[in-house]
Parts: structure tokens; C-alpha cells; sequence
């Protein structure tokens, strides 16, 4: 495989069919044939062995083709085909130089290799020159008969064949004129062309639809050099802008871009040698198809790695990229355009094909940077939105106004980002980024509204609970009959307020009147909830209610001034007058009253309480059960009931039990016997007394024991271990009196501190006796106090 850089030649095709991929790929590099285009001619020569073709082709293109020398015989010069670049002509052509035929070397049978090198000659070439000597025109045997017959057959296996100026180059001319010589050689092609089978398609089809025929004639070499050289010339102008219309090759069909033609001039090759019919329309698609693919390729492998892209790719990934759309389409154009100039000259549908690969793998590839993008273009409104949704409500701005213009602002603040990160190549969807953001806009207008809604009615909860709770619980302090009509009264007013002031709070919120109503009714629930809660709270402690009440009818008159006992009191009228007081408040402690119905629970309690004997007759006239044998009340619900009937016997039991002593105590406070009694004491112990008054130490005895028992009684408080009860004071000071006793002993035989004896000092054992008084009176005060404030802390409580 022989090469010439000085004139860029090359064998393309070996004697043996080899195809020289290397050598045409190196040719076309030198002579920048990619670059060319559509711009390119190729001209090959073909004729009788040793007639002179690489000579003529020399002087014509200035090529250096081996030529015979003449002097060593007539041999075979040229072996396969020879590919060189035409210098000095423009614009850029390539000649190819055959195997010449009907050589001896190959032999008469061996015709193989002439039909593949002239089937290729035809199907790469624009300008096919056909050597052959003037002393052959006009002859049936002569030697150009059987080349044209080749290249008409061959040129049968063409299914689409191009449009090819064969140029008949007449040589050694003779004195016969041209004008003379042309007719009868068109004349030979025309009856070589007849002759020749045909498919059933090109039946009718004349010789021109295929072939531009030229005939030109040249002197002989070797006789008439000059004159050679100088018809060559002037027969090399023709050559100059062959392609250009009104050229030799003005009317070619089917041209193979230049990129192309190596890879195109490859698979010709190979289909004739498989001795295969060449379909040129199909080989011009697949040339176009695998060069396209390959120009594709090399742009979007280009694209991939620009350092524009991948700094584009990069700084998306963790921010907004300002002009996204701009650069992205840029550079998307760039590789596209760039596709677009190199891809140009082939197939129209092919190149279209791939170019719109080309798209969707460049879109492809740069549609997670866009998303990306429109991702942080998403979470970066979102967030903009929230802090100026925050800002307008904390501003003072309604709800559902702030909600409203934040929204629409902030969409087409959206909007405007997206017109910024917009490709214009692409075609691509950005309504589900859109209505993503306006669901998590919603959702979080949403939530901070259930928020707010959640506060406001907490709030109107806290006022509704503080301006019920304190006056609840002192209505139940004073119940009676109109204790439930003033809760009512008071439920109505304070929630009739509070659902004012929601109402107008809500009026900043976008609620339909549904949601609005359920936020209403709910409060007005909430509020009848508070009063049934401390109505069942207070019913809890209905039994320690009843006993203070009792105490206070005992210790106030109807002044509420304390009373004194003078024992001339009615006490059964007092004690039952507290009783009735305390009924009525277990009455209005056993259900709830908020739907001013009427009941009858403080009559049955009346009467089965207070009246036990009228009771008991009742039942046994009616032959009707006990009224209070009930876990139920009539005419009222079990959701309203605080206290059933059968509790309030049993509290009642409970009441009359631990209320007991204190009748009992007032009845015996007057404690001093009748007058005839003191009488009787003060003759029959006349003598006891007159023994006390000769002894002074009987009264000093009788002083110590009164300090004793005195300092006993208030450290035990006596009355109050009675109050709750006989049994309950009985245990309580049996378990208190050894202990007291023995400490007041103890501190009666303390030895008293030394000190001067003297008229101010008293006695010794007066002196302990004080001390231990004193101790007891201390120590009850400080019980009393403590009952005391224990007691008013309970009264508190409830």
C-alpha cells in the first residue's frame, strides 16, 4: 500500500480487492476533504491496459501516477485502483486511477475484478474518463466494445444509478476530424446500450437518463508531445467548478457529503465484492445514517463535557442560577447548530431523524439540572411566602386577606422564576412544580389557620372558664331556689359575649358558614361543659357544704351576727331551720339545671327527708316504693344527673350522723343546775366547805387540779374532737388523753428557775401550774388557729 505525500496519493484498492482504510482515511485528513461538503468532485479513469491513462492523468491533474515505460515493454502499470488529489483545481476533486482491462496478466477469463472496479468507479464517481484509441472507432471486435458492455451491465445493478458524465477521451487522433469520429462513437454507444439487458423498469429508458456523454480527442504522446501537452491544458479548464451548473458534473444526483465518503466509499466496496446489486438510495441512507449518528454522538459527548455545561450542572444543584434558561438554551443551540453545519449534506430524513435524538438525549441529560431548578425555585417561594404570610398577620393584616394577596404575589413571583429557568428547546411541563407549591401554600395556610382558629377559641375558652368558675362556685356557696336561674342567667350573658367577640374574630378568616356555626356551637358547648363541670365538682363536696352551712345557721342569727346562748334559744326550731337549708342545697346539688325544666327533687327530698312519719304513711297508703330506692330522678336525664336519689339518703344519713353533737352540745351548754339545787349543795357540803377554808392547802390542791384539768381540756379542744360526731370524739380522745396528762404532769414537776425570794416571787408550784396553762393555752390557740386556717383553706377550695 504504497503512498506519495507530495501529491497526496494512495492506493485505495490492492490487486486483490483489499480495501485501504488507512490509506484513504490519511488521504482525506491531508487534502481536509471533511471539510468540503457537498463541494467535492470525483473523476476516475478507466480503459484497455497500456493505453496511457496514468499519463493522461498526470498531465491533466498534475498527479504522479507510475506510468509504463515504453522502453521495458508493454506491461500492466497500474494494479487495483489508485486514489490522488488533483492539484491546482478547484474546487476540491479526487481522481481514481483502474486496473486497466483486457490485460494478459489477469487473463481472458478473470473479468471479475474489471466489473467491481468499474461498478465502483460508477457509484463514486461524478466524471468517469473512458480511454480508448482512435484506430478502435468504427470497428464491431474492437477493443473498446467490451469495456463499454461492462460499464453499461454493471451499471444495470444500480437500482437508483447517479447521473455520470462519461467522458470519452480519444486518443492518438488521426486526420479524421472529431466532428466526424463523435457520430459514429455515439452511434456504438447507443447500439452497446440497446443491446445491453435491462431491467423491466429501465425497459424504455434512453442512454441520457443515465449518462452525460463527452467526447473529446487528443494527439498522440509520443508524436506530437507539445501539441498533447497544450490539448491537455485547455482540456484541464474544464475540470475547474465541474460541479457548478453547466459543468462537466452540473447535473449529478445522490452526492455523498464528505464527511461520508470514506465510510460511504467502505461499504460499496464491501457490498460489490459479496457480489451483491447495489442500492444506492438505501447505501445513501445508511451512510447518512451511520455518519449522522457519529456527528451526534461527537456533539453530545462535546456538550457533556463543556465546562459551561458542567458549571451550569453544578451550580444548580445547590441554588437558583440566575439566566438558567438562557445559558441552558445556549448552549443547546450551540451543540444543535453545530450538528446541524456538519450533518447538512446528507439525507434530509435521516439527518432530521438523528438531530431530534440528538434533542432528546441533550434535553434528556439536562432536565434534572432544570428540575432541580424548579425545585429550589419552589422551596425558595414557599419560604419567601411563609415569612411574608407571618409578617402580614403579625402586621395586624386579616387572615384571610393576608392569605389571599401573599398568595397571588407570591404564584407570580413563581412565575416570573420560571420564565427566568425557562428552555426554549424544550418542551417541558412545569404545571405539577406550579401546583405542587400552590398545595404547600395551601397546606401551610391551611395548618396556621387551624392554628390560629385553635388559639382564638382556646382563648375565648380561658375568658369563657374565668368569667363562669369564680361566680359559679359562689352561687353554689349560697345555693337556693334561685341559684340555677342566675347560673342560667349568668351562661347566657357571658357566652352571648364570648361568641360575640369569636364571631367578630372570625370575620378575618375565610370560613363558610358551616365550619363558622360548628366554632360557635362549640363554644357555647364549651361553656355549658365548665358549668357542669364544677356543678359535678362542687356536688363532690355537698356533704362538707351542708355542714358548714349547718355550723354557720348554729353560730349567726338571721343578722349574721354570732349568736349568744343565753339557753333560752329554741333549739329543735334552729336545727331544723338548718336543715331545711341544707336539703335545699343537696336539692340543687342533684342535677343540672341549664334547660330551665321543671323538676320535683326538692319535694321528694322534703318529704322523704324531713318528714320521715308523713313519708312512710304515703308509702304505705300508695303501697309505692321508697322515692329515694332510685338510682334515677324523674323527669331528668341520666347525663344531668350529679347526685341520685339513693346517694342523697345516703349523704343525708351521713349529714344527720356528724351533725348530731353539735345539737347535742348547744342543748347542754347551760350547764349550771336550778336554783334549789345550788341550795341543797350549799347546806349539805356546808362542812366541806368550811374544811376547805381552815386549810389552805386543800385550795392550793384544788387550784392545781382546776389548771390540770383546764390545760387538758384545751389541749385536747374537747368541743372540737365532739364536732364531727360522739364515736368519732370518744376515739380521738382516748388515744390523746395518757399522752396530754403525762406532759402536763412533767411540766408541773419541772424544777423552777433560781431567782431572788422575794414578795414578787410567787410559789414554786404556782409558778409551774402557770407554765403548763400557759403551754395548753398556746398550744390550743395554735390548734384553733390552724383548724382555722385549714378550714377557711378548704372553704376556699370548694
Amino acid at each position: 500500500m504504497a503512498t506519495s505525500v507530495e501529491c497526496c496519493s494512495t492506493q485505495l484498492i490492492d490487486g486483490d480487492g483489499s480495501f485501504n482504510v488507512t490509506g484513504i482515511e490519511k488521504l482525506i485528513k491531508e487534502v481536509k476533504l471533511n471539510e468540503c461538503g457537498l463541494s467535492y468532485a470525483v473523476v476516475s479513469i478507466m480503459g484497455p491496459q497500456s493505453s496511457g491513462k496514468s499519463t493522461l492523468l498526470n498531465h491533466l491533474f498534475h498527479t504522479n501516477f507510475r506510468e509504463m515505460d515504453a522502453f521495458k515493454g508493454r506491461s500492466q502499470t497500474t494494479k487495483g485502483i489508485w486514489m490522488a488529489k488533483c492539484n491546482g483545481i478547484e474546487p476540491c476533486t479526487v481522481v481514481m486511477d483502474l486496473e486497466g482491462t483486457d490485460g494478459r496478466e489477469r487473463g481472458e477469463d478473470d473479468t471479475a475484478f474489471e466489473k467491481q472496479s468499474a461498478l465502483f468507479a460508477l457509484a463514486v464517481s461524478d466524471i468517469v474518463l473512458i480511454n480508448m484509441w482512435c484506430h478502435d472507432i468504427g470497428r464491431e471486435q474492437a477493443a473498446n466494445k467490451p469495456l463499454l458492455k461492462t460499464v453499461f451491465q454493471v451499471m444495470m445493478r444500480l437500482f437508483s444509478p447517479r447521473k455520470t458524465t462519461l467522458m470519452f477521451v480519444i486518443r492518438d487522433k488521426t486526420r479524421t476530424p472529431l466532428e466526424n469520429l463523435e457520430p459514429v462513437l455515439r452511434e456504438d454507444i447507443q447500439k452497446i446500450w440497446d443491446s445491453v439487458p435491462k431491467p423491466e423498469a429501465h425497459k424504455e429508458t434512453p442512454l441520457s437518463e443515465f449518462f452525460h456523454v463527452e467526447v473529446v480527442a487528443l494527439s498522440s504522446y509520443e508524436e506530437k508531445e507539445e501539441l498533447f501537452k497544450e490539448q491537455v491544458a485547455n482540456l484541464r479548464q474544464r475540470f475547474f467548478h465541474s460541479i457548478a451548473p453547466g459543468g462537466l458534473a452540473g447535473d449529478r444526483r445522490g452526492v455523498v457529503p464528505a464527511s461520508g465518503f470514506s465510510f460511504s466509499a467502505q461499504e460499496i466496496w464491501k457490498v460489490i465484492k459479496e457480489n451483491k446489486d447495489l442500492d444506492l438510495p438505501a447505501h445513501k441512507v445508511m451512510v447518512a445514517t451511520v455518519r449522522c449518528e457519529e456527528i451526534a454522538n461527537e456533539k453530545f459527548n462535546s456538550f457533556t463535557e463543556c465546562e459551561s455545561w458542567c458549571q451550569l450542572e453544578e451550580a444548580s444543584r445547590s441554588d437558583l442560577v440566575s439566566g438558567f434558561g438562557k445559558k441552558l438554551n445556549s448552549l443547546l443551540h450551540t451543540s444543535l447548530t453545530k450538528y446541524d453545519s456538519e450533518a447538512t449534506f446528507f439525507d434530509e430524513g435521516v439527518r432530521s431523524l438523528k438531530r431530534k435524538q440528538l434533542e432528546e438525549k441533550l434535553l434528556q441529560l439536562a432536565q434534572p439540572a432544570h428540575q432541580a431548578i424548579l425545585g429550589h425555585l419552589r422551596s425558595g417561594t414557599l419560604e419567601k411566602f411563609k415569612e411574608a404570610f407571618e409578617k402580614a398577620l403579625n402586621g395586624g393584616e386579616k387572615f384571610s386577606v393576608a392569605a389571599r394577596n401573599c398568595t397571588e404575589s407570591y404564584m407570580a413571583l413563581f412565575d416570573e422564576g420560571y420564565q427566568d429557568a425557562f428552555v426554549e428547546l424544550a418542551n417541558w411541563d412545569s404545571s405539577k412544580v406550579r401546583e405542587k407549591l400552590r398545595r404547600d401554600i395551601d397546606a401551610h395556610v391551611a395548618s396556621v389557620q387551624a392554628a390560629k382558629l385553635a388559639e382564638l377559641t382556646s382563648s375565648y375558652e380561658v375568658r369563657v372558664k374565668e368569667a363562669l368558675y369564680g361566680p359559679v362556685e359562689s352561687l353554689f356557696d349560697g345555693a337556693n331556689n334561685e341559684t340555677w336561674l342566675s347560673i342560667r342567667n349568668l351562661l347566657r350573658c357571658e357566652t352571648e359575649s364570648a361568641v360575640r367577640g369569636l364571631s367578630s374574630a372570625l370575620s378575618g378568616f375565610d370560613l363558610d358558614e358551616n365550619a363558622r356555626g360548628k366554632m360557635i356551637t362549640g363554644l357555647e358547648d364549651y361553656a355549658k361543659g365548665v358549668i357542669e363541670t364544677k356543678a359535678r365538682e362542687e356536688a363532690g363536696r355537698v356533704v362538707v357544704r351542708m355542714k358548714d352551712r349547718f355550723s354557720n345557721l348554729f353560730a349567726y342569727d338571721a343578722d349574721s351576727m354570732p349568736r349568744v346562748w343565753t339557753g333560752k334559744e329554741d333549739i329543735r326550731f334552729i336545727t331544723k331551720t338548718a336543715r331545711v337549708e341544707c336539703l335545699k342545697l343537696l336539692s340543687v346539688m342533684a342535677a343540672i339545671r341549664l334547660d330551665d325544666t321543671a323538676d320535683n327533687i326538692e319535694k321528694i327530698l322534703f318529704t322523704a327527708l324531713l318528714d320521715p312519719s308523713s313519708s312512710a304513711a304515703a308509702i304505705k297508703s300508695n303501697k309505692a316504693g321508697d322515692p329515694l330506692a332510685s338510682s334515677t330522678w324523674d323527669q331528668i336525664p341520666p347525663s344531668k344527673t350529679m347526685i341520685t336519689p339513693v346517694q342523697c339518703k345516703t349523704l343525708w344519713r351521713q349529714f344527720m350522723t356528724e351533725t348530731e353533737y353539735s345539737e347535742a352540745n348547744r342543748r347542754s351548754n347551760n350547764w349550771l343546775p336550778p336554783p334549789w339545787a345550788i341550795v341543797a349543795l350549799l347546806i349539805l357540803g356546808f362542812n366541806e366547805f368550811m374544811t376547805v377554808l381552815r386549810n389552805p392547802l386543800y385550795l392550793g390542791l384544788i387550784f392545781v387540779g382546776y389548771l390540770v384539768i383546764k390545760a387538758a381540756w384545751v389541749q385536747l379542744d374537747i368541743p372540737g374532737q365532739f364536732r364531727y360526731g360522739i364515736l368519732a370524739g370518744i376515739l380521738s380522745i382516748s388515744t390523746k388523753l395518757i399522752p396530754t396528762i403525762m406532759n402536763i404532769l412533767r411540766k408541773l414537776s419541772e424544777p423552777a428557775p433560781v431567782a431572788a425570794t422575794g414578795a414578787n416571787n410567787p410559789p414554786r408550784h404556782l409558778t409551774a401550774a402557770t407554765k403548763a396553762l400557759e403551754n395548753g393555752s398556746i398550744r390550743s390557740s395554735t390548734a384553733s388557729s390552724g383548724n382555722k386556717t385549714e378550714y377557711s383553706g378548704h372553704n376556699k377550695e370548694q
